[in-house]
């Protein structure tokens, strides 16, 4: 008796790592240099009850990483109702502390080889997911309740992976950059819930604007030499304006900055 071959049946989203498709109840997903480093995570932490990630499968036929399926679906834009809501910020945040606090006991494998990316300049706290997009998010029953694409974790501060969260969620972007059901959001107002719901300190809610500037500088930075030196989806972010969407979200936050501030104290 022969066993069945499972479908195919390719994903969405992957704008850094493609050709990611599911096979029953598993993902299989093109082999990265900082995979050892991301399993070695993930197995971490399943083994610390945190459940709001995939589980590591192993490696198939093909040489492609095999992680488990998480059902439900991803914020894909334009964003659902549900992706605003309120209540979605706070159980993001807790989402986020969550992985934080699970993290913070990991101890890497030497060496290891993480993505690079943008980063804070004060010591590591814990391993950030540091691409907390609404495509990186999976919602089932409107609900957030767990991550993927962990490709570009690493070592960070819980705070910096905040302001990653942010950008997205908040959302601190220029206005013309945003989701329709963005454009009339309060961001001070929501950067205000999500660091409520996460337990952020006052210290590090004044810190919010000036390590956003920094993210912003050092991802255009990051971008632009991905972009010349990988090409192949950073040079298609690249081209497509991502660039320029991050130096207008840096202007806004300039010009608003005040008043984000007077939501953060």
């Amino acid at each position: 008796m022969f066993a069945t071959v499972q479908p195919e049946v390719a994903l969405p989203g992957g704008m850094v790592n493609d050709r990611v498709v599911r096979v029953g109840d598993t993902v299989r997903r093109p082999l990265r240099r900082s995979a050892p480093a991301v399993h070695a995570l993930l197995r971490h932490l399943e083994t610390a009850g945190f459940s709001g990630a995939p589980r590591v499968v192993g490696i198939d036929g093909q040489g492609r990483e095999v992680l488990t399926y998480l059902p439900g679906e991803a914020a894909t834009r334009p964003l659902p109702e549900h992706a605003v809501r309120e209540e979605t910020l706070v159980a993001l945040a807790g989402l986020l502390r969550r992985l934080h606090d699970a993290s913070a006991g990991f101890t890497p494998p030497s060496p290891a080889d993480w993505e690079r990316g943008s980063n804070d300049d004060r010591p590591p706290e814990v391993i950030g997911h540091c691409d907390v997009t609404p495509e990186n998010v999976i919602f089932r029953d409107g609900v957030p309740y767990a991550l993927i694409d962990f490709d570009l974790a690493r070592p960070t501060t819980r705070l910096f992976d905040i302001v990653t969260t942010l950008r997205h969620w908040a959302p601190i972007a220029d206005p013309v950059d945003r989701d329709p059901l963005q454009s009339g959001l309060d961001v001070g107002a929501r950067m205000r819930v999500f660091c409520d719901a996460y337990g952020v300190t006052a210290r590090d809610r004044r810190r919010l604007p000036d390590l956003a500037r920094l993210r912003f500088d050092r991802s255009y930075a990051e971008m632009r030499s991905r972009a010349a030196d990988t090409g192949g989806a950073w040079g298609r972010m690249w081209a497509s304006g991502a660039g320029e969407r991050i130096r207008r979200a840096r202007a806004w936050l300039d010009t608003h900055e005040d008043g984000l501030r007077d939501h953060l104290v």
